[in-house]
């Protein structure tokens, strides 16, 4: 598989693109982004973009992939609707039809987060502003799309969020993440997990378009 990964130097993505260079179903990846992720792999090319809203003649560069694997996101503490929006919706979209256009086979996983609200009509900001990108990118007209919830998520093998806030509280979880794990399993999954999930649903489909943590460890756990 040919698979398109974005948000590749965030905490999802790291993991995403270390399970993509694991998998022997993967062949190549192709990283796009405003800055370099630093990855230094025969699998992996990078197309930089200072403005990722505009794809406009890359058409070769994108023909021929796979799967898109969406792992950009922002924190919306401190941000108006509109403005995260923008940067959610707005871009997701942006960049989902285009790679539409040009691979209409193509299965697009998007990671979305635990608590995201399907009406698109909460009282939750980024819930509805989330949930109103899920149900765009459902009815696109991919052949395939799954919308990842994860809830908690361990950073494995020195992957670190870029939040600060985040990295902090990795850091005051870390000593519970066995006893979470033993007690409560389907509220914790981690870095590999979810890139081994991702794979897995573009290999082998899956029964649900939303996976919330369980889902994504079940698809895990046939993941090649």
């Amino acid at each position: 598989m040919k698979i398109i990964v974005l948000g590749a130097t965030g905490m999802v993505g790291q993991g995403v693109i270390r399970e993509c260079l694991r998998s022997s179903e993967v062949t190549s990846v192709l990283i796009i982004g405003r800055a370099s992720a630093g990855i230094l792999d025969s699998k992996v090319r990078e197309l930089l973009r200072p403005d990722l809203y505009d794809c406009a003649g890359l058409e070769q560069d994108l023909a021929g992939y796979d799967a898109c694997f969406f792992c950009l996101g922002v924190s919306s503490a401190g941000m108006k609707e509109a403005d995260y929006a923008h940067v959610t919706y707005d871009l997701t979209l942006a960049v989902a039809k285009t790679l539409l256009a040009i691979n209409p086979a193509l299965a697009f996983v998007y990671v979305s987060g635990l608590g995201t609200d399907a009406t698109g009509m909460g009282s939750t900001m980024w819930a509805r502003v989330k949930g109103r990108t899920e149900n765009a990118l459902l009815n696109l007209g991919f052949s395939r799309a799954f919308m990842f919830r994860p809830g908690f998520i361990q950073p494995l093998g020195g992957i670190k969020s870029r939040t600060r806030s985040y990295r902090v509280l990795y850091a005051l979880a870390r000593p519970v993440f066995p006893l979470v794990r033993a007690l409560a399993p389907g509220q914790l999954t981690d870095t590999a997990r979810l890139g081994r999930a991702m794979i897995s649903v573009v290999k082998h489909g899956y029964p649900k378009t939303v996976l919330g943590t369980k889902d994504i460890n079940a698809a895990a756990s046939s993941w090649a």
